[in-house]
């Protein structure tokens, strides 16, 4: 499946402008969270798994695999000079829990199922949904064009 037909698909269950806002807010943060807790474990771990999801996103184009380094490398930039080693994994785990409330919240408010229980991939769609809506770069389908 197409990106852009991907983030459309993501969109049709993230159109309250409540639950967008939530998204735009708790996507990051699980992003982060999860950064956190690989980084936690071991840093090679981490740099694993964001090789991993990179390398997904380069399958979906090289732009988003792009802006998605970017934001991944800011993300462990702060994990590893920010927030202290001892406090890591707890720091990452409250973040992850208040982020994944936060979108069930939001998943109440809109009256639909979060995408990524129709199919896992969609767990990688979110940020880029987030980074288009933050940036007004929603594909055409996003609109409702």
């Amino acid at each position: 499946m197409k990106l852009d037909a991907m983030l459309a698909h993501y969109a049709e269950s993230h159109r309250n402008s409540h639950n967008e806002l939530i998204h735009c807010i708790c996507v990051p943060l699980i992003v982060f969270a999860v950064l956190g807790m690989l980084w936690a474990i071991n840093i090679g771990i981490a740099l694993l798994g964001v090789a991993a999801a990179l390398i997904y996103y380069y399958t979906l184009g090289r732009k988003p695999a792009l802006e998605m380094a970017a934001m991944l490398a800011v993300m462990l930039l702060v994990w590893g000079i920010l927030i202290p080693p001892f406090h890591q994994l707890l720091v990452a785990i409250i973040i992850f829990i208040v982020a994944w409330i936060g979108q069930f919240v939001g998943h109440h408010i809109e009256g639909r199922k979060p995408s990524f229980l129709e199919d896992v991939r969609y767990l990688l769609i979110g940020p880029l949904f987030v980074l288009a809506v933050m940036t007004g770069h929603r594909p055409a389908e996003m609109n409702g064009s």
